[in-house]
């Protein structure tokens, strides 16, 4: 298999695990507070996202670059993706769209865009570089 495919079947499994943690944080915070459903949306993204930059850094991209620059390349994509995304979740929940279908859509927008971000952005010249890829180099 070729490692591009590998990393994209990678991101996808991790970014379902992440999606995971969001739905369950999501309808914790929908059904058991009485947060309005933007704010749970908000919180649930944040704990996604803190998910999905640890485990794809270290084994998706595989990246031994600068950790603090890396999450501020993935906090300036959110600085424009939450925005957006949570204004989405309020106005089509406001026009009375079901707010899982709503956070569903912003799931898959965010999981499409993010990676493309990360591949070419974020870990574009640090791709490969961690422990975990100079051990699949040695043995090759």
């Amino acid at each position: 298999m070729n490692k591009e495919t590998l990393r994209a079947i990678k991101f996808t499994l991790f970014s379902i695990s992440a999606g995971i943690i969001q739905i369950i944080s999501f309808t914790l915070l929908n059904e058991l507070t009485s947060l309005p459903e933007h704010i749970s949306y908000l919180i649930a993204l944040v704990l996604s996202v803190l998910w999905n930059f640890t485990f794809n850094r270290r084994y998706t991209f595989q990246s031994a670059g600068n950790v603090p620059k890396a999450m501020l390349l993935v906090g300036l994509f959110y600085c424009v993706f939450t925005p957006v995304s949570t204004w989405v979740e309020k106005t089509l929940v406001g026009l009375g769209w079901n707010e899982y279908v709503v956070t569903l859509i912003n799931m898959v927008c965010n999981f499409v865009t993010e990676f493309l971000y990360d591949k070419f952005v974020v870990f574009r010249n640090d791709t490969d570089t961690n422990s975990i890829a100079k051990k699949k180099q040695d043995i090759k």
